[in-house]
């Protein structure tokens, strides 16, 4: 059991050590906002491409069509001067067959560009869309950006004020105030436990000397005495 626990320990260290050295995710984040602009840049560029294509083939689509109205023009004239006899018949018959041919040409043409326009345009919504959704991507991230950098802030702020205050209690510095407080009130009680013997400790003869004091009545005596021999008698009143 014990090696396991070991190896347990040492698994937790490693994936803890692998923690520690993951990417700062504000770089990560910010790293992420340059890809998606550079993809954004590339998507406009393509965008771009595929407009000029559709902006061609709609020019196409029109100058194929203005070919097929000018061999149909060009076919009713020549019948129109073969009715006339300005031009023989059957060259004029020719000449129309011909325009005609151009005519199935040039709408051929006509059909195909117009598909392509509205391929090329299908191809743009859905780009534009896609660009918009890019945008729209880039303003959230910046947005969270901020908000995580505003977080990591308060994080770490709080972070160094727990560590002080983590410091300051492993030091010891509450319990060492306990511990001299306690001492303080150990000394005092010490002090008043001393008071107590030295009083205590008085002899019986301090005591007495206290109790049986005789020097007002020796005073009494003396007063008298000192009266007698200045023939000053002792009033009632005293």
């Amino acid at each position: 059991m014990n090696i396991f626990r070991r190896l347990f320990k040492i698994g937790e260290a490693e994936t803890n050590a692998a923690i520690d050295k993951m990417e700062d995710p504000i770089k990560m984040t910010e790293q992420g906002i340059r890809d998606m602009k550079l993809d954004l840049e590339k998507s406009l560029e393509a965008l771009a491409q595929v407009k000029a294509l559709a902006i061609r083939a709609t020019n196409e689509q029109e100058e194929f069509q203005n070919k097929v109205d000018d061999y149909q023009n060009k076919a009713i004239i020549i019948l129109k001067k073969a009715q006339s006899n300005e031009i023989d018949p059957t060259e004029a018959d020719r000449l129309a067959k011909a325009a005609l041919v151009e005519k199935e040409t040039a709408e051929q043409q006509v059909i195909r560009a117009k598909e392509e326009t509205a391929k090329f345009e299908n191809n743009v919504a859905l780009m534009q869309k896609n660009i918009q959704t890019i945008k729209a991507n880039i303003a959230n991230w910046e947005n969270e950006l901020k908000t995580l950098k505003a977080r990591v802030k308060v994080s770490n702020a709080t972070k160094n004020l727990n560590k002080q205050m983590a410091e300051l209690d492993s030091t010891g510095t509450v319990s060492m105030l306990e511990r001299m407080k306690e001492k303080v009130a150990q000394e005092e009680a010490l002090a008043e436990a001393y008071g107590d013997i030295a009083n205590a400790s008085k002899s019986i003869d301090e005591e007495l000397d206290n109790a049986a004091d005789t020097s007002k009545v020796k005073a009494d005596s003396e007063l008298e005495k000192l009266k007698a021999q200045l023939g000053m008698g002792t009033s009632k009143d005293d």
